[in-house]
């Protein structure tokens, strides 16, 4: 399975984005979805993820950045609201199914995409 993460951009301080991934094949309703973000020179680190119905975060975007499913379309989003320069990162989306212990971890899930850039000016 690959997944296509979709949405990035340019955005001003203080403004929004919404990030999309979708799998190659398959529901995605059957797995659990983490969104990560990698800046230049530092690790990969954790955002979000969802589970069948809850959703957990990262401090730094508690409050910001909001996780849904959409079953419909077969995609997981991130809203991204309240952008700050610090946010600017490739946005990864990693599926698979994670434990309590590994969910904020890249080693928690099997499948991943490429990557979208959002890049976010003062």
């Amino acid at each position: 399975v690959q997944l296509q993460a979709s949405g990035g951009g340019l955005a001003q301080a203080g403004g929004s984005l919404r990030l999309s991934c979708a799998p190659s094949e398959g529901s995605f309703s059957s797995y659990s979805v983490g969104w990560f973000r990698q800046a230049p020179g530092k690790e990969r680190e954790f955002v979000g993820a969802v589970f069948r119905r809850s959703t957990y975060y990262d401090d730094s975007v508690k409050g910001r950045f909001t996780i849904s499913r959409d079953n419909a379309e077969n995609t997981v989003n991130l809203q991204m609201n309240t952008l700050k320069p610090e946010d600017t990162a490739v946005y990864y989306c990693g599926a698979g199914w994670p434990i309590v212990s590994t969910f904020r971890g890249p080693e928690g899930y099997r499948y991943w995409g490429q990557g979208t850039l959002v890049t976010v000016s003062s």
